[in-house]
């Protein structure tokens, strides 16, 4: 797979991960482009890293990832290893996304992408930890990336739906905190 600046990074073979696809990948960081360099990018349930891997060659500061496969996690510490530079810092936790959003409690960030299994369920309940945890800076947005079939909108506390976007088999829903 290749990413921003045309660097190539590994993949877990078979369907263990699903990689956001190129066109989604590329959707993001153009809706969010002028607020990557220096940003906190939390990326939950990272997959291969891609997503935080692009943050950190667009510029982020920080880039945090939380994967449940230690398979995953080891192939996310080699990619992002590979293209940041030596001011920026990033980290791989290890584990379930429910038990490790509280560890990261008197954190904030700026950019959050949330891409779970699409029928894991896990949708209500990360975002209500986010929110819980006031993980989201209250300039930040977060996306989150689902199928647009049998969606069904989670309402937030004090957030609002700020954009949506469909590219075919994947949607994704914005959020940022509210007035």
């Amino acid at each position: 797979m290749r990413i921003y600046g045309n660097r190539l990074i590994k993949t877990l073979a078979g369907q263990d991960t699903r990689p956001t696809t190129a066109r989604v990948r590329q959707a993001v960081f153009n809706i969010w482009q002028g607020d990557i360099d220096g940003c906190r990018w939390l990326d939950i349930c990272t997959g291969s890293g891609s997503m935080g891997a692009e943050a950190l060659c667009r510029g982020a500061s920080l880039v945090v990832g939380i994967e449940q496969s230690s398979r995953a996690c080891g192939v996310i510490q080699e990619n992002w290893q590979k293209v940041a530079n030596s001011g920026q810092k990033y980290q791989v936790l290890r584990g379930d996304v429910l038990q490790r959003l509280p560890k990261l409690t008197g954190q904030q960030f700026d950019r959050i992408y949330f891409d779970p299994p699409y029928s894991s369920g896990l949708y209500q309940p990360v975002l209500e930890a986010i929110a819980q945890y006031q993980l989201l800076d209250t300039t930040g947005e977060i996306a989150v990336e689902h199928s647009p079939e049998d969606w069904i909108t989670p309402v937030i506390p004090h957030w609002e739906v700020c954009r949506e976007k469909f590219y075919g088999n994947t949607a994704l829903t914005f959020y940022r905190v509210g007035e």
